[in-house]
C-alpha cells in the first residue's frame, strides 16, 4: 500500500486544528496522516510544502456556477462601479457583437445610480437598434432600455406584478429598472445548450483555480424566467467533464403548491449521475434589503427616515411553507432556503421545526442578512445550518447608503450575526452566491475574520460578529461538506477523498488583515491536480 503522493514540510489545517504531520494519498484517498514512512516508496511523489498551508478543498454551499460562467462570456459589467465605464463596456460589446439580437449581461451595482435605480435613457444613448437587458450584481433587478420595454409591452399603464416592482417616474412612466418579479415581464431569449455547457466549464476552471472542489448550485431546473441550466450539468457529468462534486438544488416554483413534488422527484432521479446529485430543493422566501423586498419583522424607512408600511415580500406563503417542507423531507429532499430578512429566517426555521422528526435532513438557510436574537439559538436546536456569504458583511456604499438608512435601527445592528450564531453553537457553512459577489473563498474568509474587505480602510462592520480564522476555514471546508452530504470530504483524515489545496503561504502565521493576500497554488481532486 505505497502512497502515490505525500505532502510534507508544512502546516496542515483540518477540523479546526493545525498540525505539521505529513499526509499520504493513494488512489484518490488519504491513506495516512502522521508517520507515513512505511507508505513511501520509490514511485511515490513527495511534495515539499516549504511552509505553505495544506487544506481540505474549499466547498461553496451556495453558488450559481453555470450562471456565473455564462455571464463571463456576455456583456460583463463587474469589477467597477463607474457608470461611464458601464456605458463604455456596453457600447464596445454591442459594436463587437453586431449579430446578437439582444445585448444581455450584467454585474452593475446599485450604488452607481441615484437611489440605486438606473435610467433607460443612459442605455438608449449607446444602444438604440436592439433591446438591452442587464442584471444587477445581486440578480434581483434588471436595467433595460426603451426597446426592451417596448417589446415587453411595459408602459405607464402596466401594473406591478404581485412579486415585483416597475420603477417609475412621477407620471408613471417606467424608468428602466425592473425589480424582482417584474424582471420576468421581459422575455429575454434563453441561452443555447452549447453556451450553458461552455459556461459551466468556464466556471469550473475558475473555481478550481480558487481551490473549490465541490459546490451546491442554488438554482437548477429553474422555472422563474432564468435559464434551466440542468442540461449543462447532465452533459458534463455524463461525459466525465465534470471534475467537481456538485449538488444541484432544484427550484421550487413559488407559483405552485406541493403538487410539484412528484416532478421534483423525477428531476432528482434524472439529474443524479456521476459527480452530480440533485437532491436539494431551493425555496426562495424573500428578496433583498436594498430594494426593500427582504421580509423583515419591522417596517422599512423611507428616504426621510420615516416609518413606512412595507415589511418586504414573502414569496412563499408562510402558512403553507411548513407543510411544503415536511412533504419535501419526507420525499428525501434537503431544504435549501433563501432567507435574507429576519422574518424570512423565522419562517424558514418554523418550517424546519415542523419536520424535525425526519432524521438527517440537513436543512440550511442562506444569506441571513438579519436574524432576530430570539431565532439565533434555534439553529443549533433544530439542526439548521447557517449558510453564510461572508463577503457581504462589510461597509460599502450598497450597505451604508442603500441599506442601513432604510432599516429599522434594531435590524441594522443585527446584520450578518456570524459571531452570535457561532457562539450559540450553530453549524456554519460558507458560500459566495457568485456571480453576485466574488467566488474567491479567501476573500470571503478575510471578511468573516475582519468584517472589512481586503485592502479597504473602512471601519470593521459590527466587529462583535467577527469569526476566528479556524472557524471561518472550517465553515468553507467541513461545514459546507456537511451541507453537501459529501461526508468523506472537507477533512484530512485517513479514508477521506484527497480533495486538497495548497496555499502560497501559511495564513495563520500572518496578521488577519493579510488573509486576503493569499492565493491558491494547487488544487487536487481525488488526488489529481485540476
Amino acid at each position: 500500500m505505497r502512497a502515490d503522493l505525500v505532502f510534507h514540510g508544512g502546516p496542515v489545517f483540518t477540523d479546526g486544528t493545525r498540525h505539521t504531520e505529513p499526509v499520504a494519498v493513494r488512489d484518490g484517498r488519504i491513506i495516512g496522516v502522521g508517520n507515513v514512512r512505511d507508505l513511501t516508496g520509490p514511485a511515490t511523489e513527495v511534495l515539499d510544502l516549504e511552509g505553505r498551508l495544506l487544506l481540505p478543498g474549499f466547498q461553496d454551499a451556495h453558488i450559481h456556477a453555470v450562471m456565473g460562467g455564462v455571464e463571463l462570456g456576455q456583456c460583463d459589467l463587474t469589477g467597477t462601479v463607474d457608470r461611464n465605464e458601464y456605458l463604455r463596456r456596453i457600447a464596445v460589446y454591442a459594436r463587437e457583437h453586431p449579430g446578437e439580437e439582444w445585448i444581455v449581461g450584467g454585474g452593475w451595482s446599485m450604488e452607481s445610480f441615484d437611489n440605486g435605480v438606473p435610467d433607460k435613457d443612459l442605455l438608449d444613448g449607446v444602444v438604440t437598434d436592439r433591446p438591452v437587458y442587464l442584471i444587477n450584481r445581486d440578480h434581483h433587478a434588471a436595467w433595460v432600455n426603451s426597446r426592451a420595454l417596448e417589446l415587453a409591452g411595459i408602459t405607464a399603464d402596466t401594473p406591478d406584478p404581485a412579486n415585483g416592482r416597475i420603477d417609475r417616474l412621477p407620471d408613471g412612466e417606467p424608468i428602466g429598472a425592473l425589480q424582482e418579479g417584474a424582471m420576468d415581464l421581459v422575455k429575454v431569449p434563453l441561452t443555447t445548450a452549447e453556451a450553458r455547457l461552455a459556461g459551466l466549464l468556464r466556471a469550473q476552471r475558475l473555481l478550481h483555480g480558487l481551490g473549490i472542489t465541490a459546490w451546491q448550485d442554488a438554482m437548477v431546473c429553474a422555472t422563474n424566467g432564468y435559464d434551466d441550466i440542468s442540461d449543462a450539468y447532465l452533459t458534463a457529468a455524463t461525459s466525465g467533464q465534470l471534475t467537481a462534486s456538485v449538488v444541484g438544488a432544484l427550484w421550487w416554483d413559488r407559483e405552485r403548491d406541493a403538487g410539484q413534488i412528484p416532478e421534483l422527484i423525477e428531476k432528482r432521479d434524472r439529474f443524479t449521475v456521476g459527480r452530480l446529485r440533485c437532491d436539494a430543493v431551493k425555496l426562495m422566501l424573500d428578496g433583498i434589503a436594498e430594494n426593500f423586498t427582504a421580509a423583515m419583522t419591522e417596517p422599512y424607512r423611507d428616504s426621510c427616515g420615516c416609518v413606512t408600511t412595507n415589511r418586504g415580500l414573502s414569496f412563499i406563503d408562510p402558512q403553507r411553507l411548513p407543510a411544503y417542507v415536511r412533504e419535501l423531507v419526507e420525499a428525501g429532499f434537503q431544504p435549501h432556503f433563501h432567507a435574507l430578512g429576519d422574518r424570512a429566517v423565522r419562517d424558514a426555521l418554523d418550517a424546519v421545526e415542523a419536520a424535525t422528526d425526519f432524521p438527517d435532513t440537513r436543512p440550511h438557510l442562506a444569506h441571513l442578512q438579519v436574524v432576530h436574537p430570539d431565532d439565533v439559538p434555534r439553529f443549533r436546536r433544530l439542526g439548521a445550518t447557517a449558510n453564510l456569504q461572508p463577503y457581504w458583511a462589510a461597509h460599502e456604499p450598497q450597505m451604508d447608503d442603500l441599506t442601513i438608512p432604510f432599516l429599522d435601527p434594531a435590524l441594522a445592528g443585527r446584520q450578518y450575526p456570524f459571531g452570535d450564531l457561532h457562539r450559540a453553537g450553530a453549524r456554519l457553512a460558507g458560500g459566495s452566491d457568485w456571480p453576485v459577489s466574488t467566488p474567491d473563498p479567501l476573500q470571503g474568509i478575510h471578511v468573516a475574520v475582519n468584517r472589512i474587505h481586503h485592502g479597504d480602510r473602512a471601519e470593521s462592520f459590527l466587529p462583535d460578529q467577527k469569526l476566528d480564522l479556524s472557524t471561518a476555514l472550517t465553515a468553507y471546508t467541513a461545514g459546507s461538506a456537511y451541507v453537501n452530504r459529501l461526508d468523506d470530504t472537507g477533512s484530512i483524515r485517513p479514508g477521506f477523498r484527497a480533495d486538497l489545496i495548497v496555499l502560497d503561504r501559511d495564513i495563520f502565521a500572518a496578521p488577519p488583515l493579510e488573509i486576503g493576500d493569499a492565493r491558491v497554488e494547487m488544487t487536487f481532486v481525488d488526488g489529481k491536480p485540476v
